[in-house]
């Protein structure tokens, strides 16, 4: 997993699912690569507990995935317990009154199964990839989970130190993911998105198991939740298990979400991040609007400036030899070895829209810095030309279109869209929407949002690395 902003290039137009513990990829021995007919409508219905279901046949192959959304991530802890929906997310696979501890990973394997979690500032999801005729089990054992999840005190103490091993893994090992955790922290004043999805180390030090347990029962509420089945399964069939399985967990209300709306910044924030490194590297944040869900509802509305915004990015970074890449890292007289754009374009918080890179031999961050905004000026003056717009266009289209190869990418997109608000045929009513924004809006964007007032700038400055210092160990404790 690699954080926000990763500075490394982008799919084009993808709606990331940034997460700590696994990315959802869509296995090899899955894909399908001669479809004997496309997926079938998409289906969405909710039980009497409140709980959402959506299921997307597919019968080009005899497999199935199953997906546990639960909308809840980082975004919704409260300062001290920074990290926990990550840790339940660990602790979920701790078993339940009929199922032991580490029993639901081996059952699932003995199925022909694959299974794991992720937790992001959003959700927290867990899913298995199965043979289809195998559905069954899997939404038995899940459902188990959801409802009747719990652990030792003896467990909790064993997997918060694995959780502890992943943050010195994953960031306090890795410069860049520092610098972009304390990117993060500055950039923000009011929003939770400030804090770190695996937490602090002082909270994770400090966290109890009790914490888990508590935010467990607070947010893994059926009303709170979203069932995606896809793959070759029945429409019929899956409400019968759904009912079945799911249906029975009592309901409870959704807790209160109190607005933690972010100030109006009033200035350029800048700092430097000193941290052991071989190279320099920066990041630009420009606080920027994100999709608003009326954009999508309404057929008629135009597309709104985030759509433009992300339009943008793709003809900066969103195909090989794109702007960044021509006018920064190639030829004679390069300033980067590395330069990026991404815009956020959706979630449940605030968006950014992020230019970073690094620096090329005897180059400066300063000066990656001024190309970064320079390109962005030029695009303010001059717009974008047809030949760009429509090549950007194109590959979005051409995204959605291979997407349906893989049932996991399906369902991981059918839970994506469900988490922001966003009816199941999200996909193709951004399509529609793409195919209207123009060039005089890309360069409106441009010319509106990358004022220094909305941006947050973090510089990674090399410091001396430890060369006697032995690479850490990975950690056995966990695979999510």
């Amino acid at each position: 997993m690699k954080p926000i902003g990763r500075g490394l290039k982008h799919h084009f137009l993808k709606l990331i699912i940034v997460t700590w513990g696994c990315l959802v990829v869509a296995q090899a021995g899955f894909a399908q690569t001669s479809p004997a007919s496309p997926p079938s409508q998409i289906n969405q219905f909710k039980l009497a507990n409140g709980l959402t279901v959506i299921v997307q046949p597919d019968k080009r192959a005899p497999t199935a995935v199953h997906m546990l959304w639960v909308r809840v991530g980082s975004m919704d802890e409260v300062d001290g317990t920074s990290g926990v929906a990550h840790v339940l997310e660990h602790m979920m696979f701790k078993g339940t009154p009929t199922v032991k501890v580490g029993e639901f990973s081996r059952q699932v394997a003995a199925l022909g199964g694959r299974e794991n979690a992720f937790t992001s500032k959003d959700y927290t999801g867990y899913y298995q990839q199965i043979p289809s005729n195998r559905l069954e089990d899997v939404m038995r054992l899940e459902a188990d989970r959801f409802g009747n999840s719990q652990w030792a005190d003896v467990e909790f103490a064993k997997e918060i130190e694995v959780v502890k091993e992943e943050r010195r893994m994953r960031t306090e090992d890795a410069p860049r993911a520092q610098m972009w955790e304390a990117l993060n922290a500055t950039i923000y004043t009011a929003s939770p998105y400030r804090r770190p999805i695996v937490g602090w180390m002082s909270d994770l030090d400090a966290m109890t198991p009790q914490d888990a347990r508590a935010f467990f029962q607070r947010w893994y509420v059926p009303a709170n939740a979203a069932v995606v089945v896809a793959g070759d399964v029945d429409l019929a069939q899956v409400k019968q298990w759904a009912e079945k399985y799911y249906g029975v967990i009592p309901s409870r209300l959704v807790p209160e979400r109190k607005p933690r709306l972010e100030p109006l910044q009033a200035g350029i924030k800048r700092f430097d991040f000193k941290a052991p490194a071989d190279q320099a590297y920066i990041a630009m944040a420009y606080k920027v609007p994100g999709l608003k869900a009326e954009t999508l509802l309404n057929a008629n509305s135009a597309p709104d400036d985030a759509l433009a915004l992300t339009v943008l990015a793709a003809v900066l970074d969103g195909y090989s030899g794109a702007r960044l890449d021509k006018a920064l890292t190639q030829g004679d007289n390069a300033v980067a070895n590395s330069a990026g754009a991404y815009n956020g374009l959706m979630g449940r918080g605030p968006q950014l829209f992020y230019l970073d890179g690094a620096p090329a031999k005897d180059k400066t961050v300063a000066q990656v810095e001024a190309a970064l905004r320079e390109q962005i000026a030029l695009i303010a003056k001059n717009g974008v030309s047809e030949a760009e717009l429509n090549r950007v266009k194109t590959q979005w289209v051409a995204s959605e279109v291979y997407k349906l190869d893989s049932v996991m990418n399906q369902a991981r997109e059918l839970g994506s869209y469900w988490i922001q608000g966003l009816p199941v045929d999200a996909g193709s009513r951004l399509i529609a929407k793409l195919r209207l924004v123009t060039s005089a809006q890309v360069q409106e964007v441009a010319n509106t949002y990358f004022g220094d007032d909305q941006l947050t700038v973090g510089v990674l400055v090399p410091q001396p690395i430890d060369k006697t210092r032995k690479p850490r160990a990975a950690s056995a404790g966990t695979r999510h």
